[in-house]
């Protein structure tokens, strides 16, 4: 079975749940489709409570009823039939009645997150009536019913593994199941979220519970490119990456994947697919555990960077000098990005400002502190495992004409990094596509 993730431009009017209907059912085998809200959704779901939160019932109510005005013309519009658009505007208004009802009550963050949980079961209830008015069998399992986080927060993969499975028994035969992506139990049952990765985290997690073939993420963009297509003109799709290499690009700024929401394929050793809704054809990216060896992939860039150096004699051949300094980020929670160090210094670089001016008095207790605020780090990726001669040159020779301010190779054996100022970003990477992709 394929597991296939819709994000929520993918579901965002009635003529792309149609068109996500004609994907899912084409090749006439069973598949389990992971859904998100209909775009737009969740930041109305979002406001709604931000509104309930500064006790603002009418604020409340007047996103209610503009929302579920928008979701009636859908229904209108997404069923050819009496029955299915009375079916599916009964539940529709049972649902906004819910919403209404915590207009009358204590808001706390438990309550945001049950309103936030109703795109997702907007979305998949629409798809799931809709499926069913064309005469397929479809059988809809609720992510609450399966879909749980441990007391760290962390997915509870034997539990999920257990449930799901159950629920799969019980419903065996099925053309179609459809679940919801992003909304879970937390370990105390009540309603919550996966938060890092979302839906694709869902997806993954399912494709990883029940020994999936491959697993399908159904975005806007025909996969990952080699270069971000804002800044730098003809980028292409890059066809095949490592599951490491994957993890590098969307740490470091490919937007269309989180860095943690495809390891549970990784360990399963199950194939990710990220694919485009509005070009079905197109032959998109395939993340594995296989690589194409002695070859550069993609570059990224990260933005909002801050680096901080710390010069002491102190550190000259001293034990425990770097954990000293480890445990002050640890202290305030901030994790380090880059490092480099030297016999009497260290240089880091961290993306998180919130606890600087804190760190860096803690770490003038143990040198001469400077601070580079406005850097970015450019990340090229491949497979640079040092024997292949002549990659990193390659990639410095790119950035000959860039001031370089630390550079980073050797921590893993896909990526190369270089932290710059962020008015040389743009120059960068150009100079970077066009050293090593202008064949």
């Amino acid at each position: 079975m394929k597991v296939m993730k819709f994000g929520g431009t993918s579901v965002g009017t009635p003529a792309r749940m149609q068109n996500v209907t004609k994907l899912v059912t084409s090749s006439g085998e069973p598949v389990f489709i992971v859904l998100s809200a209909m775009s737009g959704t969740t930041n109305s779901l979002v406001e709604i409570s931000d509104y309930l939160y500064k006790k603002n019932p009418e604020g409340a109510n007047d996103v209610i009823n503009k929302l579920e005005k928008k979701y009636i013309e859908h229904i209108k519009e997404l069923y050819s039939t009496d029955e299915w658009r009375i079916k599916t505007h009964d539940f529709i208004t049972e649902i906004f009645n819910y919403l209404r009802s915590f207009t009358k009550e204590l808001f706390t963050s438990f309550e945001e997150k049950n309103i936030v949980a109703q795109g997702e079961i907007i979305s998949t209830n629409m798809v799931a009536n809709y499926m069913r008015e064309l005469g397929y069998d479809v059988t809809l399992l609720p992510a609450l019913d399966f879909m749980r986080t441990d007391k760290n927060a962390e997915p509870d993969l034997a539990y999920i593994r257990k449930n799901l499975g159950r629920l799969l028994e019980e419903n065996s035969g099925s053309q179609v199941y459809i679940t919801q992506g992003f909304i879970c139990r937390n370990a105390y049952g009540e309603t919550d979220n996966l938060q890092r990765g979302g839906s694709d985290y869902t997806a993954s997690l399912i494709g990883a519970a029940i020994g999936a073939e491959e697993i399908q993420i159904w975005t806007d963009i025909d996969g990952m490119h080699n270069n971000d297509p804002r800044i730098v003109d003809n980028t292409t799709p890059v066809h095949q990456l490592h599951f490491e290499e994957a993890a590098e690009l969307a740490y470091f700024g490919a937007k269309i994947l989180h860095p943690t929401c495809i390891q549970p394929a990784k360990y399963a050793n199950i194939p990710v697919r990220l694919l485009n809704t509005m070009d079905p054809e197109a032959e998109g990216t395939t993340i594995s555990n296989d690589t194409e060896c002695g070859k550069i992939k993609a570059v990224a860039a990260k933005s909002n960077i801050t680096a901080i150096k710390i010069k002491s004699s102190r550190m000259l051949l001293a034990t425990g000098f770097l954990r000293k300094v480890f445990e002050i980020f640890e202290s305030y929670q901030t994790p380090i990005d880059m490092i480099c160090t030297s016999e009497v210094g260290v240089s880091m670089s961290i993306d998180n400002n919130s606890h600087l001016n804190e760190i860096v008095d803690e770490l003038k207790k143990y040198g001469t502190v400077t601070v580079d605020k406005d850097m970015c780090i450019i990340c090229v990726v491949g497979d640079l495992d040092w024997s292949n001669v002549g990659f990193e040159t390659l990639a410095t020779e790119a950035m000959k004409n860039i001031p370089v301010r630390m550079i980073s190779y050797g921590g893993s054996n896909y990526n190369i990094s270089f932290l710059i100022k962020e008015e040389d970003k743009k120059r960068a990477l150009q100079s970077l596509s066009a050293t090593l992709f202008k064949q």
